[in-house]
């Protein structure tokens, strides 16, 4: 995030994309709408209602996998009538024509034949937006988990910098991270082409600094990305895996490639706090501690580092995964320094990341949280960026041109199906079914259908249904809703007995190889006369005894 979540309360204008905030951020969401009861005029873009929708000025419920239809015929209505922010573009970016170029190609009206929005609707939208001083832009995995995930955000911040919504309070261009660290996660390094930081590892002198600090050479090769990795398991590709706190029968795409892959691994270690999926695999599993078993730093959407507490022992053999991860240096030869707290780790990180270098336990201790980048221990902690001019010196644009989604419905597989989460349950729901009262609110897998769809189908509110797709089918019981399109259906993902990722495809972006989880082709099949029970043999009465446990 460009700026942080206080800020959320006190912007005028608010531009919801790709996300359902309430359910997915629910903390963020209440800033939302603590703007709006102030006066902040809302603007929500999903393929599916949200609540958010509920209290919105617009309501752009675009066909999934038009995004950048969308976002450009914005960018076009912001050019043609002279709303861009021309003196800031000047003083503070590049390639600034080349967009103004491609979206002429995107007139509202053009752009409603593709994403099913009302030309006017989208005019309204971009007006508001580029004559709102303190107007901030919201996105999450509707906008990244496309092929053309990349292309969705270029084309969000071209809608930043061409109204130079950048560099001040309550506006800016916000990812609302998924997960409690994810953002701390890819701080430290761990994405195949970034050291700790955001350094970048093709350049020669950053492998070197870290050669030097480590004493281990650098290799010149990036790393795999996540998808790239699971289309590599098994035979011919990567030998073993070490899953660390990822349950991937669950969460990764098209699964059923992936279980295919996991058979044919020679070694697999799976280091978590519950047995998960994954764990059926597994040659090793390693007990971790949960987060409140250990001493630590999250840093949060906001770019927020916090410090975790130990709270109570861990039981049993579970350790916290950085011991973990240093005994298995030193059994693997490697000689490591001893360290005897996180914070030591931590320290090192800071001392060789320019970002993190003026943050340490001691000061978060003193101080709260720390927002980066602060680079110095007297330097203050830095609530938005950009704040003076662009961090790397001019904004870039990219101009983009919208390209389809890898998979459209079709006559075998006439609906779209787009998958998400839900309040009740959590990701792969490794802790959230094991709670009983979740369990009992949510106990089952469930699809969304337009009741046009419905009808046509021959299908009952309540009804089982098998969902099938190119990859495979699950069952799930229907629940007629006005949330979707008609031609669009949506599932969560939490249920292990009904894997909606089996039906999803592992095609990627190009850049972050991010799946497709948000477009796949698929039908409904009327399951007659079935019951949940005989659907999911064995699930409630699992999900219970996953709560007594």
């Amino acid at each position: 995030m460009t700026n942080s979540i206080p800020e959320i309360r006190d912007a005028d204008f608010l531009f919801v994309i790709g996300s359902n905030t309430t359910e997915a951020h629910p903390i963020i969401a209440m800033e939302m709408k603590r703007a709006v009861r102030r006066g902040a005029r809302l603007a929500v873009a999903d393929p599916r209602k949200i609540w958010l929708t509920e209290i919105a000025d617009w309501t752009l419920q675009l066909r999934p996998g038009t995004d950048v239809w969308l976002l450009n015929a914005m960018a076009h209505v912001i050019v043609t009538e002279g709303l861009v922010d021309s003196a800031w573009v000047e003083a503070n970016t590049e390639g600034f024509e080349a967009v103004a170029k491609t979206v002429q190609g995107y007139p509202p009206e053009e752009a409603e034949k593709f994403t099913g929005v009302p030309a006017e609707t989208i005019r309204q939208v971009a007006r508001a937006y580029a004559t709102t001083p303190k107007a901030g832009i919201y996105y999450t995995l509707g906008i990244t988990e496309h092929t053309t995930g990349t292309d969705n955000v270029y084309a969000l911040s071209n809608l930043v910098l061409m109204t130079g919504h950048l560099g001040k309070r309550s506006a800016g261009m916000n990812p609302l991270r998924g997960q409690n660290n994810v953002q701390g996660a890819n701080d430290a390094g761990a994405t195949p082409v970034f050291y700790p930081g955001y350094q970048r590892a093709e350049d020669p002198a950053i492998r070197q600094k870290f050669a030097e600090a480590w004493g281990v050479p650098q290799s010149e090769t990036r790393g795999l990305n996540l998808n790239e990795m699971m289309k590599k398991l098994g035979p011919g590709g990567l030998r073993g895996i070490f899953l660390m706190g990822e349950d991937i029968v669950m969460s990764e795409p098209n699964v059923g490639r992936v279980e295919e892959g996991l058979n044919g691994m020679e070694f697999l270690v799976v280091q978590d706090i519950f047995f998960n999926e994954s764990c059926r695999y597994a040659d090793v599993i390693l007990p971790a501690s949960c987060f409140a078993e250990k001493d630590g730093v999250f840093t949060n959407s906001d770019r927020r580092v916090q410090r975790v507490r130990k709270a109570v022992e861990a039981p049993g053999q579970a350790r916290a995964d950085w011991q973990i991860l240093l005994e298995l240096m030193k059994r693997a030869g490697l000689e490591q320094p001893e360290y005897a707290h996180p914070g030591e780790i931590y320290a090192e990180i800071a001392a060789l990341t320019p970002k993190f270098r003026g943050i340490s336990y001691q000061r978060i201790e003193r101080e709260g949280g720390l927002q980066w980048p602060v680079e110095t221990p007297d330097a203050p902690s830095t609530e938005y960026l950009h704040r003076g001019g662009v961090l790397r010196g001019k904004g870039l644009f990219q101009a983009v041109e919208f390209r389809p989604p890898f998979e459209s419905a079709d006559l075998e597989f006439p609906l779209v199906l787009s998958t998400g989460r839900t309040l009740y349950h959590y990701n792969a729901a490794t802790q959230t079914r094991r709670s009983e009262g979740l369990s009992l609110k949510q106990p089952e897998c469930f699809v969304e259908v337009h009741r046009r769809d419905a009808r046509k189908l021959g299908i009952e509110d309540g009804q089982m249904v098998e969902v099938v797709s190119r990859r495979g089918q699950i069952p799930a019981r229907a629940m007629i809703s006005r949330q979707v399109r008609p031609g669009v259906i949506w599932m969560p993902f939490h249920f292990p007995e009904a894997r909606t990722n089996r039906l999803t495809t592992d095609a990627g972006d190009a850049v972050t190889g991010t799946g497709e989880y948000k477009v796949c082709a698929a039908k409904l099949v009327p399951v007659a006369g079935a019951t949940p029970e005989q659907v999911f043999p064995g699930a409630f009465a699992a999900a219970g005894a996953g709560a007594e446990g």
